[in-house]
């Protein structure tokens, strides 16, 4: 059974930073391309980020260049999304999800952590 759970989110003020970790499970990590995506009410799903299987296939959205970075520990089954100088606008639930790497749709998904950013 795949699992993928998200964790690292919380109230935080403007300005802050948080690292958001998704651990996958029941998969070949190394075969699955992890992104990290965020929505909220009445607005569509943004991909926010994403991670291959080597530093060479990363992918960080523009809306958050320079703020966010993402990273992958393949020993830990594990992808991080490091964000920092929050933003209320980027109040969110925030999901991983995971495709093989040779294919487009996003198989698995996680629960979801809730950022939310205070001004």
């Amino acid at each position: 059974q795949v699992q993928l759970v998200e964790s690292g989110g919380r109230l935080v003020q403007a300005g802050e930073s948080l690292r958001l970790s998704c651990t996958a499970s029941g998969l070949r990590f190394n075969l699955y391309y992890i992104a990290w995506f965020r929505q909220t009410p009445g607005k569509e799903r943004e991909l926010v980020a994403g991670h291959g299987r080597n530093a060479y296939i990363k992918y960080v959205a523009d809306s958050v260049q320079g703020r966010f970075t993402v990273s992958r520990d393949n020993a830990k089954n594990t992808v991080y999304l490091q964000m920092n100088d929050l933003r209320p606008d980027d109040t969110a639930i925030y999901s991983c999800a995971a495709r093989f790497f040779s294919q487009n749709n996003y198989t698995y998904w996680g629960q979801g952590t809730q950022v939310t950013v205070s001004s």
